[in-house]
C-alpha cells in the first residue's frame, strides 16, 4: 500500500490522502479548502483515481458573498460603541489566524477603534509557531504574520483568563472551540452571553447537535457547566469566514480531474447535504455518485 498526501488548503498541514494498492487507487478529500481562502492556497488538484471519497460539509450551500473584513469592521465598531465584548467563538487553527489577520488589516487602516483583543486559545497560541516555521505553506508575507500576532494580547494561563471574565469591554475575545463545544470560550459565554451590549459571533459552520448550531438557529438558552444560561448578547454567524470549499468550490476541483473516477462516494455531510452534491455530480460532470450507508463496506478489486 503507497500512501500519497497532498496539500488540501483547509488549514495548515490539511491533506488529501491518495492511497495506491496494486493497480487500484483511491482518493480521500479530507476537509477541502477555499480557492480563495486569504491564508491558505488552493487546494492541490485532482490526480487519476479508480476511486473519489469526497467530503460534503458544504455540498447544499454557496459561500456569503459579503466582505468579511467589511462585516467584522462594522461588528467591531458596533459592539465597541456600546462598551461591549466581542466574543469570537473560532476554531483554535485555522480560524483564529484568520480573525487576527482580518483584525490586524482593520487596525492598520485605522477602520476599528484601538480596544484589545485577546487570543485565549493554548492550541492557537501553539500553532503561531508552526505557521512561522512553514510559510511555504500559507499565503502570509512575514511582516504581515508579525502584524497579525501583534494585534493580540496571547493568553496562556488559567488564571489569565478567568481576569478576562472580570474585565468587562470595550474588548474583543477570540477563543476555542469553534462550535461551543468545550473550552474556555464557554467560561466567556456564560460571563458575557446574558448581556444584550455584547456580541457572540459564530465565525463558521455549526455541526448538529453543538451549543453552536443551537445559537444559530434561534435559540437562546444554553446549558453550560450545569447551569442554564440565558443568551441575551446580539449572535452573528459569519459563514464567510469558512475555511472549507462550497458546492460550487468542490465541482470546480472535481472538474479539473485528470480523468473520471470509476466512483464517486460522498461523506461527511448532514444526509441532505451529501445528496446535494451527489444530484449536482451527476448532473453537471456526468459520474458516477452515491452516498454510502452508515457502516457499509465497499470492495475495491483488482481488474482480471
Amino acid at each position: 500500500m503507497e500512501l500519497t498526501f497532498l496539500p488540501a488548503g483547509h488549514i495548515l498541514g490539511a491533506a488529501q490522502v491518495h492511497v495506491r494498492i496494486g493497480s487500484r487507487s483511491v482518493h480521500f478529500t479530507g476537509d477541502l479548502g477555499r480557492a480563495d481562502d486569504p491564508l491558505m492556497y488552493p487546494p492541490r488538484p485532482l490526480v487519476a483515481s479508480d476511486v473519489l471519497v469526497t467530503e460534503s460539509t458544504y455540498g447544499i450551500r454557496k459561500h456569503s458573498t459579503v466582505d468579511p473584513e467589511q462585516q467584522l469592521r462594522d461588528i467591531i465598531n458596533r459592539v465597541a460603541k456600546r462598551g461591549g465584548v466581542v466574543l469570537f467563538a473560532a476554531f483554535a487553527v485555522g480560524r483564529a489566524e484568520t480573525l487576527m489577520l482580518y483584525l490586524s488589516r482593520l487596525r492598520s487602516k485605522n477602520l476599528i477603534p484601538d480596544i484589545p483583543v485577546y487570543l485565549n486559545s493554548p492550541m492557537a497560541i501553539d500553532a503561531s509557531g508552526m505557521y512561522q516555521r512553514h510559510p511555504e505553506e500559507h499565503r502570509l508575507k512575514e511582516q504581515e504574520y508579525m502584524n497579525m500576532y501583534k494585534v493580540a494580547k496571547l493568553t496562556r494561563s488559567v488564571d489569565e483568563s478567568k481576569l478576562l471574565n472580570l474585565r468587562g469591554g470595550p474588548m474583543i475575545i477570540i477563543s476555542a472551540s469553534g462550535m461551543l463545544t468545550g473550552g474556555r470560550v464557554l467560561h466567556h459565554l456564560a460571563a458575557y452571553g446574558p448581556d444584550p451590549k455584547n456580541a457572540v459571533i459564530l465565525s463558521g459552520y455549526q455541526a448538529g447537535g453543538t451549543r453552536g448550531a443551537t445559537l444559530a438557529a434561534g435559540e437562546r438558552e444554553l446549558r453550560i457547566y450545569g447551569e442554564d444560561v440565558k443568551v441575551r448578547a446580539e449572535v452573528i454567524q459569519m459563514e464567510s469566514l469558512s475555511a472549507h470549499a462550497d458546492a460550487d468550490g468542490i465541482i470546480s476541483w472535481m472538474r479539473a480531474a485528470e480523468k473520471e473516477p470509476r466512483m464517486t462516494y460522498i461523506t461527511h455531510g448532514e444526509p441532505d447535504t451529501s445528496d446535494a452534491l451527489r444530484i449536482r455530480i451527476k448532473r453537471e460532470l456526468g459520474w458516477r455518485a452515491r452516498v454510502p450507508e452508515h457502516l457499509e463496506q465497499i470492495s475495491i478489486e483488482e481488474p482480471r
